[in-house]
């Protein structure tokens, strides 16, 4: 499968959310989105300004989901926000539903998607934050189809973007 991979470093909290909103604004076509990293390295935050970039009205607050597990939000494309951190279990996931969401017209933002790494789509973003200071992240996108690749490199080329690599 064609794929193609992308650095970037953001130095503030606001950084990682204008990297998400860009990011939703490009989205044309339903997607699932895999964020790993560790606690407190900005995939809520990143999610925040995806929900910006797909025109999430203003009224709804976007927290992470870490206790009600998917969180839904209506845009441009409907969001789900999922969380899987309290998961210990791959049958947990049939639980809550996550295997018929992935086939929903949506936005699918996966946090802790390496809990499930075998039931990911061939067709994802994946991308991986790590905290490289204290409000500095270094986050790699890896985009796999050909959708997605097209939206590489499409932020390949946004003069907006700072930090790009």
């Amino acid at each position: 499968m064609i794929s193609r991979q992308f650095q970037i470093t953001t130095r503030t909290p606001d950084e990682t959310q204008k990297l998400g909103k860009a990011i939703g604004k490009w989205i044309e076509h339903p997607l699932v989105i895999g964020l790993s990293g560790d606690l407190g390295s900005g995939k809520t935050a990143f999610v925040q300004g995806l929900a910006e970039g797909l025109e999430v009205p203003d009224g709804y607050y976007i927290t992470s989901p870490t206790f009600t597990l998917i969180n839904e939000y209506p845009g441009r494309l409907p969001l789900f926000h999922i969380d899987l951190y309290r998961l210990d279990d791959i049958c947990d996931l049939e639980d809550i539903g996550l295997d018929e969401l992935l086939h929903d017209p949506a936005v699918i933002a996966i946090e802790w998607a390496e809990k499930m790494s075998d039931d990911l789509p061939a067709e994802l973003l994946t991308m991986v934050f790590e905290i490289t200071g204290d409000d500095e992240r270094k986050i790699n996108l890896i985009a796999y189809g050909h959708n997605l690749v097209n939206l590489i490199k499409t932020l390949e080329l946004d003069e907006n973007i700072v930090g790009k690599k």
